[in-house]
């Protein structure tokens, strides 16, 4: 790192848990961040302001007004435009110094797994059931570090795969593809605009967790956040001997 980087990185290199050596694997590493709505949103400025080095954006969908009341990577000036695009502006503006790529489509098959594999995070900040299995799919194959969050109402839930790790369960081991799971989604259901921004904030801390070696991520525990009470519970989960995925 260069003067300006070690200055406008102090703080953290102040912990000893990151240090000079942490920040430096934060600098040097490649984020896939799939979708930059309110989960993508303070994902995205979180890591960006903490220097990711190349950040990978992808969402094929445009800023809508409805967007703005909790998707805080857009402007009203930018609605209509690209959200892939408009997050890219944005974190540009936070730190000129990082590289941003927008892309502006709906990730899958051969796609997904290419920017999977060219990187050393993913952060899934989907809405969809069919997006996080494609993501955790590639991960797996990949070997590549996943951090899965979720918002819908008043809740919200975080996990961290690493299938780097023999004993990391994935996704699939938590939510099996295929069962009668409803899907919510916040258009019809509505969502807490802060929540949004906790659950996307704690996914940015476990993907530099990850990257920097601070700390013990949620690998194996699933975080549920109640918006309504601001109470949080911890459930273990393990891996599933029989998962058609990862086992």
């Amino acid at each position: 790192m260069n003067d300006e980087q070690l200055l406008r990185y102090s703080r953290h290199i102040l912990l000893d848990a990151i240090g000079i050596a942490g920040q430096a694997r934060i600098v040097a590493a490649r984020a896939l961040i799939v979708g930059a709505g309110g989960l993508g949103s303070p994902a995205a400025l979180y890591l960006a302001s903490a220097g990711v080095g190349h950040i990978t954006l992808a969402d094929g969908d445009k800023v809508d007004l409805t967007n703005l009341q909790r998707q805080i990577l857009h402007t009203q000036e930018r609605v209509g435009q690209l959200k892939a695009v408009s997050g890219r502006t944005a974190l540009s503006q936070i730190n000129p110094e990082i590289e941003v790529e927008a892309i502006s489509e709906r990730l899958v098959g051969e796609r997904l797994e290419a920017l999977v594999a060219g990187a050393d995070i993913v952060l899934d900040c989907s809405d969809n059931f069919a997006t996080r299995h494609a993501i955790n799919r590639a991960c797996v194959t990949r070997r590549t570090p996943l951090v899965s969050g979720a918002a819908i109402r008043f809740s919200g839930q975080l996990s961290v795969f690493d299938s780097r790790r023999d004993d990391s369960p994935c996704y699939h081991c938590l939510f099996p593809e295929g069962e009668d799971i409803e899907e919510e989604r916040c258009a019809v259901m509505g969502v807490f605009a802060p929540l949004t921004g906790i659950i996307g904030a704690m996914q940015a801390a476990e993907a530099l967790k990850v990257l920097s070696g601070a700390g013990t991520p949620a690998i194996g525990r699933l975080l549920l956040l109640d918006g309504l009470t601001m109470e949080w519970r911890s459930v273990r989960f393990s891996k599933d001997a029989t998962c058609t995925v990862c086992a």
